[in-house]
């Protein structure tokens, strides 16, 4: 109990002292309709968490009517050097990177320039003559053409037929010919990523089944080809910098190393090495699905400037409508809903442009609201965003393991658990 307090205690510190960098304006929980002591079981929960060694540490960020009212960090920055786990941490954000990237997207959207309907073939022909993979009955593959085009829709609805490779939740045996969500930015340039990708079969039909993959990356190739620009340097001027999220970037500085999170050498849960490879491995293009890094300070002010309905601190990212759009859901009755398939508390969620919204009450194992907007990192971060409730939750943890999908669940429940109003 004594090493509890000590790490909760340890918590306070940290945010007292970084009171001054706070990423929004701070109120009184009490004044925001939260409970102290409802609050107080964060402090809790992730100190039994790290007395347990199950997570190096963690920084949470919440906001309510564009107000802090919780904003700590727990443990450990890097769990084999003992460094205290600062607020301003940068966090590796894994598939966090997607709902930015469609934001990128979005802003040429609006200027007429990248209209959902057009079609992905008009910028990279390549996938014109992509095939759809179908399992005959004798177990082999299969090749047909397209009954549909893929058109811009379908990359930030996961409609577009590509996937991710071998993932758990997936019984596609095209799934064995795809490579993991980071390894194509690891070992080559945007051309090649996208010469990679039209070699391969589709998973599905265009737009008939949700299928998590690379379809943001591919989105994010297009937002380079729109715009001449590499993504970053595009997020950079037309959402990181003016929303003053100050770390966001795919190609941590030297600067900014020391501050990275990492993950304990072994997953907890079953004892085999992990890594967060994107730490100490450079990208060679950057890639809109999974490839970026910030604070959660910075992503909080990106998720506030979201539910502000695209504006924050008198500058504005995207119109109401086009945010309105983005968060409801497209998954159409035609569409095969597999978002619960990836994300198992997600039953009652639809996806909309590169996030999941959640559609109805109750069917999902974590309060809410519909309306509810959210998507998380394979690393170990969460956002969710709830309009009815006016919250904005962001959570940093580097666990790449399982035991990411119960801290999810969990710091969910105790921030509801803490509403008092």
């Amino acid at each position: 109990m004594k090493t509890i307090a000590m790490i909760a205690a340890a918590a306070a510190v940290i945010t007292f002292g970084a009171a001054r960098a706070a990423p929004l304006p701070e109120v009184n929980p009490d004044d925001a309709g939260f409970s102290k002591q409802g609050l107080a079981r964060l402090d809790s929960f992730f100190a039994r968490e790290i007395a347990a060694k199950r997570v190096p540490g963690a920084v949470v960020a919440i906001a309510r009517d564009g107000k802090l009212v919780h904003y700590k960090a727990y443990g450990m920055l890097d769990p084999d050097k003992g460094t205290p786990m600062p607020v301003d941490a940068i966090f590796a954000l894994a598939s966090m990177t997607k709902p930015m990237a469609a934001v990128a997207g979005l802003t040429l959207m609006e200027k007429g320039q990248l209209p959902l309907q057009a079609k992905l073939s008009d910028y990279y022909p390549g996938f014109a003559d992509m095939k759809v993979g179908v399992t005959g009955a004798d177990g082999s593959l299969k090749l047909e053409p397209q009954a549909l085009p893929i058109f811009i829709h379908d990359l930030y609805r996961h409609t577009s037929g590509l996937m991710y490779g071998g993932r758990p939740d997936s019984s596609s045996p095209v799934a064995r010919l795809y490579p993991d969500g980071v390894a194509p930015a690891i070992e080559g340039d945007t051309q090649a990523f996208i010469d990679r990708m039209t070699k391969l079969p589709l998973a599905h039909q265009p737009s008939t089944e949700f299928e998590y993959g690379f379809s943001i990356d591919v989105l994010g190739a297009v937002v380079e080809k729109v715009s001449e620009q590499k993504l970053g340097d595009y997020l950079a001027a037309n959402v990181w910098q003016p929303l003053g999220m100050k770390d966001a970037t795919f190609h941590p500085t030297d600067a900014q190393r020391p501050r990275l999170a990492r993950p304990f050498a072994n997953d907890p849960l079953t004892g085999k090495p992990q890594a967060i490879k994107l730490l100490d491995t450079a990208t060679q293009f950057d890639c809109g699905g999974a490839c970026s890094f910030a604070t959660v300070g910075d992503y909080i002010r990106f998720g506030q400037m979201l539910l502000n309905g695209g504006e924050l601190d008198g500058q504005r990212i995207l119109s109401p409508k086009t945010v309105h759009h983005m968060t409801t859901n497209h998954l159409g009755p035609e569409i095969k809903n597999n978002v619960a398939n990836i994300e198992p508390h997600r039953a009652g969620f639809g996806f909309g442009l590169a996030v999941a919204v959640r559609t109805s009450e109750g069917l999902s194992s974590v309060p809410g609201n519909p309306g509810e907007f959210t998507w998380n990192g394979a690393f170990g971060t969460q956002f969710f965003c709830d309009p009815s409730e006016r919250l904005v939750v962001v959570v940093g943890t580097a666990a790449p393991g399982e035991l990411r999908k119960y801290y999810r669940e969990q710091v969910q429940d105790i921030v509801y658990g803490a509403m008092t109003k």
